[in-house]
Parts: structure tokens; sequence; C-alpha cells
């Protein structure tokens, strides 16, 4: 069993930076992949970032250029820096710790509380 904990949200104004923090405890050793979602107001969660085993990340194209995924294995912890905030980009933010299936992220951890992140214009 796993527990996840997302912190570092926010109210913040548009053009403003935000960093979010996720620490998994428990049994960890079966996931060597982490990822970060969000779900916007009234929409479907999506997926915002991804990072592997080896440290490959990619992003979604709404946030490169802006995010940046990192991660601390001996906090197992992953981060996403988030600059140049716009309005689109409230949502609630989870992360989730898996691995990778070919190309493709699969999470398997679960999900955690989240954390709002709100963007004024």
């Amino acid at each position: 069993q796993v527990q996840l904990v997302e912190s570092g949200g926010g109210l913040v104004q548009a053009g403003e930076s935000l960093t979010l923090s996720c620490t998994i405890s428990g049994t960890t050793s079966v996931f060597n992949a982490a990822g970060w979602y969000r779900q916007p107001p009234g929409n479907q969660r999506e997926l915002v970032a991804t990072i592997s085993a080896v440290g490959r990340i990619n992003y979604a194209d709404s946030v490169k250029g802006r995010f940046t995924m990192s991660r601390d294995n001996t906090k197992n912890t992953v981060y996403l820096q988030m600059n140049s905030l716009k309005p689109d980009d409230t949502a609630v933010y989870y992360c989730t710790f898996g691995t990778f299936l070919g190309s493709k992220y699969a999470p398997s951890s679960g999900w955690g509380q989240g954390t709002q992140v709100t963007v004024s214009s």
C-alpha cells in the first residue's frame, strides 16, 4: 500500500510561478516512473508531464517550455516547477507513480488528494 501527498498549490496571478511537490511512501520499489496530471474545473483529468526511470521527461504541448518536472529518488519525491502560469493552468494537480509500457506511461500507485492551483488573470 502506498500513500501520495501532494503540496505546493495556491492562488497566483498570471505570469507567476509555483512549485508542486509529491512524496510517495510505502512500497515504492515497484515504481520506476512518475507523472503529473491535472483536472481543470468541469473537464477530464489530463497528463501534464512524465519522468521515466532513466530520467527522460515528456510534457504535454500546453506546458512545454513553462513547466519542469524533476525527481529526488533519495526523498521519493517528484516536483513540478510551473513558470509563466496562465488562467488555463487552473486545475487540481495530482501525481502518480508507475512504469512505462513501451512508450506509454502506466500509473499504478493510485491517486493522492491533489493540490489546487488557481491562476487569476
